[in-house]
């Protein structure tokens, strides 16, 4: 079975920064893509940055300029770090990959999600 791992969430000022990681552990034989969404309250989950395997990414143009996605293949751990935080970043950010087991199909898996909160 495959997991993601989340961390680096937490409550920081305006301004501040953070380092989200996710770390993909069990039977994969190989990763497409893995990203970040987010979901604020009353709002829907939406992609803030994902990166695939060619080391093509894609950013939500509302963070374009203070985050960047990364990855370390050799770990399958994709990490995002963030900068210039603004109230509106706030939400449960949830780490997704795309996956090949060593046993199955291409799928989809989540993270449980982690809190990020942007508040003086």
């Amino acid at each position: 079975q495959v997991q993601l791992a989340e961390s680096g969430g937490g409550l920081v000022q305006p301004g501040g920064s953070l380092r989200l990681s996710c770390a993909a552990s069990g039977s994969i034989f190989s990763i497409n893509a893995m990203g970040w969404y987010r979901q604020a309250p009353g709002k829907q989950r939406e992609l803030v940055a994902r990166i695939f395997s060619g080391g093509h990414t894609n950013y939500l143009d509302s963070v374009k300029g203070r985050v960047t996605i990364s990855r370390d293949n050799a770990k399958n751990t994709v990490y995002l770090q963030m900068n210039s935080l603004k109230p509106e970043d706030t939400g449960v950010y949830y780490c997704n990959a795309n996956i090949k087991p060593f046993e199955g199909s291409f799928g989809d898996y989540w993270g449980q999600g982690t809190q990020v909160t942007v508040s003086s």
